[in-house]
């Protein structure tokens, strides 16, 4: 039997996603779980396989599973306020190792308010945070050459979590653009895309595309973080 392949979402997709906002019940979900499944569910399994396999035949380094890259329609409400049982958007991630907690990254996020493509690093530790700021002042060139390809594609830097003041140790920084950038919680760019990529292969091939073009920005990022994750290890097995 052929290897089934990716072609896009299904025309039930988003409207089941907006209409699990009003409802965020468990009965509701249960009864149209055939819809999730068949309209969001396998068309991203699809989406990671055949990305998966781009990337190996381009030789880009990242890579993705359904087992360990994409995330769970059931939010964990343990320790938040909002206990409403479910997320309203589909999501997933593409790393070196097809990890989530893999630094460098590419995410793609489905809903109907918002869907987007982003690619860098999120979330780091306090440790790789300040090295990161660090070398983007001594190689600030470097840096904005490294994101180019993104820029080009129509990314921008995010700037919705950021620091008002100057992070310590960083605050002799005069010239502005940089200062601005150092500002920035998360190293990460983003761009929107309209429902209208997700039918056929659209959305694969933006996904393969991006990855060609944040790798110059992940490879700038990796020699930063690797080496502090490495000794960090080091000091674990001690």
């Amino acid at each position: 039997m052929a290897e089934e392949t990716y072609r896009g979402f299904g025309d039930k997709a988003l409207p089941f996603l907006k209409a699990l906002g009003f409802h965020q019940s468990r009965d509701w979900f249960n009864e149209n779980r055939d819809i999730y499944l068949d309209h969001l569910d396998e068309p991203r399994g699809l989406l990671i396989d055949g990305l998966a396999r781009r990337l190996a035949e381009e030789k880009i380094p990242l890579t993705c599973s359904r087992k360990t890259s994409v995330f769970r329609i059931n939010r964990d409400v343990r320790f938040s306020k909002d206990k409403r049982p479910y997320n309203t958007h589909v999501s997933a991630v593409v790393t070196r190792t097809g990890a989530k907690n893999d630094q460098g990254l590419l995410y793609v996020h489905i809903s109907p308010e918002e869907s987007f493509l982003a690619a860098g690093f999120y979330q780091m530790e306090g440790e790789e945070l300040r090295a990161f700021r660090a070398a983007i002042v001594e190689r600030k060139a470097e840096f904005l050459e490294a994101i180019r390809p993104l820029q080009a594609l129509g990314f921008v830097l995010d700037a919705s979590d950021c620091l008002k003041k100057m992070p310590r140790g960083f605050e002799d920084v005069a010239d502005p653009s940089t200062a601005e950038i150092l500002k920035l919680k998360h190293l990460t760019l983003s761009r929107r895309f309209g429902p209208e990529r997700l039918e056929g292969t659209a959305l694969l091939d933006d996904m393969v595309a991006t990855a060609r073009a944040a790798l110059p920005f992940l490879t700038f990022g990796w020699r930063v973080t690797d080496p502090i994750r490495a000794a960090r290890d080091d000091r674990d097995r001690i």
